[in-house]
C-alpha cells in the first residue's frame, strides 16, 4: 500500500486520501490533478505566525516634527507638558461619559485624546483611542467600555513616558 502523497510522482499520477485496514471499505483515490498542492506565501522570507508589531508607545520625532512645524520646539514642549498635566482629567472626562452612555460626549472625549496623544507622539494609545472611536461609530458601547481599561494604562504609561524620556517639567 503505498503512502498519501501530496505531490505523486510521475509514475503515480493519483493520490490516496484515505487508508482502511477493513477489505470492505477500499481505498479511496483522486487523480493528481484534483488535488491542489500548496501555496507558498508571497514573501517566502514573512513568518505567517508573526503577529503584527505594536507601535512604539512614544515616537520622539512627533515632538519634533511639531517643533518645526509651530517654528518653535519650546512650542511644541510646553504642548506636551499641557498634555501631560491633564491626562486625569482628559481619561475621567471620558471615563465618566462612557459610563454615562453619552454616545456624543464619548466621541469628542475620543477624538480630543486620540489628536493630541498623535500630536504627542503618544502611538499606541493614539491606536487605541482609535479602536475605540471604532466601537463608538459602530454603537458598540459595551466595547468601548471593556477597552476603557486598556486607555487608562496607556495613558498612565504614555504620561509616564513623555515625563522621563523628554524632560517636561519647567527648568
Amino acid at each position: 500500500m503505498p503512502l498519501p502523497s501530496a505531490s505523486p510522482d510521475e509514475s503515480n499520477a493519483s493520490v490516496v486520501l484515505a487508508h482502511t485496514d477493513t477489505p470492505e471499505q477500499p481505498e479511496t483515490v483522486l487523480p493528481a490533478a484534483s488535488v491542489a498542492a500548496p501555496t507558498p506565501f508571497a514573501d517566502p522570507t514573512m513568518d505567517p505566525t508573526a503577529l503584527p508589531t505594536a507601535p512604539p508607545l512614544v515616537d520622539p520625532a512627533a515632538l519634533q516634527d511639531l517643533g518645526a512645524q509651530l517654528d518653535s520646539p519650546a512650542v511644541a514642549k510646553g504642548f506636551a507638558r499641557d498634555y501631560t498635566k491633564m491626562w486625569d482629567q482628559r481619561y475621567q472626562t471620558l471615563a465618566s461619559a462612557l459610563e454615562d452612555g453619552d454616545l456624543a460626549r464619548s466621541m469628542d472625549a475620543v477624538l480630543s485624546l486620540k489628536t493630541s496623544s498623535e500630536m504627542v507622539g503618544g502611538l499606541r494609545l493614539a491606536q487605541l483611542a482609535g479602536e475605540l472611536e471604532t466601537a463608538l461609530r459602530a454603537g458598540d458601547m459595551g466595547h468601548a467600555l471593556v477597552l476603557l481599561r486598556d486607555v487608562a494604562e496607556r495613558g498612565d504609561e504614555t504620561v509616564d513616558e513623555l515625563q522621563f524620556s523628554y524632560v517636561l517639567w519647567d527648568s
